[in-house]
């Protein structure tokens, strides 16, 4: 059992680096994914000890296979078989672009009035004639 085969696309979607196994396979193939500095094909055969520097849409992570995982497990067993050996100034620059781009808040008074812009614009236009 010690010489299983397991893709490293399926890897890097069964520890939840990627939502889907396509997006995996996509990473991989535009260079997303890189081993020793080389970007490395979705058929790669993963192997414990590898260390894996891969562009996810939100951030960088580098990462040290630990333990071989086939299935797509639930988030608190899936890190078990990673260890994120990602550098904290790339950490810092996450939580910098999380908190700024995905508030869910649009800006003050930049782009379309809201719903309730639009009304108390309406009522003081008719309030006008």
């Amino acid at each position: 059992m010690e010489k299983e085969k397991l893709r490293l696309d399926k890897y890097l979607w069964s520890i939840r680096l990627f939502k889907t196994r396509r997006l995996a396979t996509d990473a991989c193939n535009n260079g997303k994914v890189k081993y020793q500095e080389e970007s490395a094909k979705p058929g790669k055969n993963v192997h414990l000890g590898d260390v894996y520097d891969v562009r996810t849409e939100g951030r960088r992570w580098v990462i040290k296979v630990t333990g071989l995982l086939h299935t797509r497990l639930k988030y608190e067993e899936a890190i078990k078989h990673y260890t994120d050996l990602t550098p904290p100034e790339e950490l810092e620059k996450a939580k910098v672009q999380a908190a700024s781009f995905f508030s869910g808040k649009r800006l003050s008074k930049i782009g379309r009035p809201t719903k309730k812009e639009r009304r108390d614009l309406d009522d003081f236009m008719d309030g006008e004639e």
